[in-house]
């Protein structure tokens, strides 16, 4: 029998699970602002080797972390269909299909000072960001435990441990980078490495605390997690890797035409530089609601689909979608409104300030357009469709989005030359091309499944 439930009931739902992720990822950000903070006052070369290092590492595990994200729309489906004795085997799966993502962070690492080499940097910059990667390589053991048992827990609708083990990382991290970075406790001072260093410590704080929750919580003892050893399944790594990678490369493919603009803005100045990395960050500070939402609703969406309510799938949507444009729109007029002031709280340079406001009246729409794109791609990997979403998200940000703001911010062939703003405009071409693309793909998923739960209905009636 199916049970739809009331709007009310699946908003707290939703909200239970989108408030312990939003946490969790604020604090995962806030250990990035430490590292970048602390480094910096070991010096400049410290601070560069730190962003450097960090650049070549967390493109490197973009595959073991998408592979991961797999695992929890899985194990939702698994969840709501009540199959928890299937749920041991395919989380054990999904530590070998993540493994082998992780050998790619392994092969990167390696690689980097071929790459360091090419970028032509000097002696001392080299040596430290090559430490740096040294030290927290060593921490890809333990990430790999945390972001599978973290996708374990949040499939079986847990996000509790996220929000918890977080903070402990954040805790530890703090005094880590004091002593290592600057020398305490008879530590001899490290600088820059030593941020790697307090890095893969801070991993393997969480990665173990995750362990050990997973492994002595009482909710999960039927499942049974640890109670045998599967091997290695070809048929189900393959199926995790083909969820996975598409998962993985959507989230590539918007983080490097971020990246890329950055590149193709540098020769504008340094103010126009900062200008637009104000309002990147403060769009990413605001992104993390939107982000978390779509973490929560392939959850919903999952759970709703194996336990056969689809109606409530839709629900769940319905909902994020409302949720996440009435925030999006209250924080876009802020963004309108308070650009100047936002902008102050990171410089007092007025130049930057007037440009950074400029890009904030924009980034209102782009949030608009980000927040309708992301919840649609959650519901999507809700209903396991990742391929058509990694297509779509590739041609909506590089050939159609990078293109207008490269035509718009750096050519006269249809207005004067915009600079930074010019991009900011493909930035929303790209990301509503996205979004409406996303919406039909949705619609067309949603009415193909409901059109195979009819036709099983049919064969049941028949038989």
């Amino acid at each position: 029998m199916q049970v739809v439930s009331s709007y009310r009931s699946e908003l707290i739902k939703l909200a239970k699970l989108t408030g312990p992720i939003l946490v969790a990822q604020v604090t995962q950000t806030l250990m990035s602002v430490v590292d970048t903070l602390m480094a910096g006052q070991a010096g400049a070369v410290d601070l560069a080797a730190v962003s450097v290092g960090g650049s070549i590492w967390l493109p490197a595990i973009l595959l073991m972390f998408g592979l991961a994200l797999a695992l929890a729309p899985v194990i939702s489906h698994l969840h709501g269909a009540n199959e928890q004795w299937r749920i041991a085997n395919i989380t054990q799966q999904g530590f070998y299909s993540c493994a082998l993502g992780g050998l790619l962070a392994v092969a990167t690492v390696l690689a980097a000072p071929l790459l360091l080499d090419v970028m032509d940097v000097e002696a001392q910059f080299r040596a430290v960001t090559l430490d740096y990667l040294g030290y927290i390589i060593w921490g890809l053991p333990a990430l790999l435990i945390y972001v599978v048992l973290r996708n374990f827990c949040e499939g079986l609708s847990h996000t509790m441990p996220s929000l918890v083990i977080s903070s402990i990382g954040l805790l530890v991290n703090i005094p880590a980078n004091y002593i290592f970075i600057h020398g305490h406790f008879g530590v001899p001072a490290m600088g820059g490495a030593g941020c790697g260093l307090a890095s893969a410590i801070v991993l393997w704080v969480m990665g173990l605390s995750m362990l050990l929750y997973v492994y002595s919580a009482k909710r999960f003892r039927e499942i049974k997690l640890f109670s045998r050893i599967y091997w290695p399944n070809w048929d189900d790594v393959v199926y995790l890797i083909r969820l996975g990678f598409p998962i993985a490369m959507a989230i590539f493919f918007e983080v490097s035409l971020f990246a890329a603009v950055a590149l193709l803005i540098a020769p504008l100045g340094p103010e126009v530089v900062s200008s637009h990395q104000i309002a990147m960050n403060i769009s990413a500070l605001v992104y993390m609601v939107p982000m978390s939402l779509s973490m929560a609703i392939t959850l919903r969406v999952g759970f709703a689909l194996g336990a056969g309510t689809p109606a409530n799938a839709m629900r769940s949507y319905r909902l994020a979608m409302v949720l996440g444009m009435s925030f999006a729109a209250v924080n876009g007029i802020g963004m309108y409104l308070g650009g100047s002031w936002l902008a102050g709280l990171y410089t007092d340079n007025q130049a930057i300030i007037v440009l950074a406001a400029q890009l904030m009246g924009l980034a209102a729409i782009f949030t608009l357009s980000d927040t309708f794109q992301a919840i649609n791609i959650g519901t999507l990997r809700g209903y396991k469709d990742t391929n058509m979403a990694m297509l779509i998200t590739f041609v909506s940000y590089w050939p159609f989005g990078l293109s207008v703001g490269a035509i718009l911010g750096l050519t006269d062939w249809l207005v004067p030359a915009m600079g930074a703003a010019g991009f900011w405009i493909g930035f929303i071409t790209g990301l509503t091309c996205a979004a409406i693309l996303l919406s039909w793909r949705l619609r067309y998923i949603v009415k193909h499944h409901r059109n195979s739960d009819h036709s099983l209905a049919s064969e049941a009636t028949v038989e």
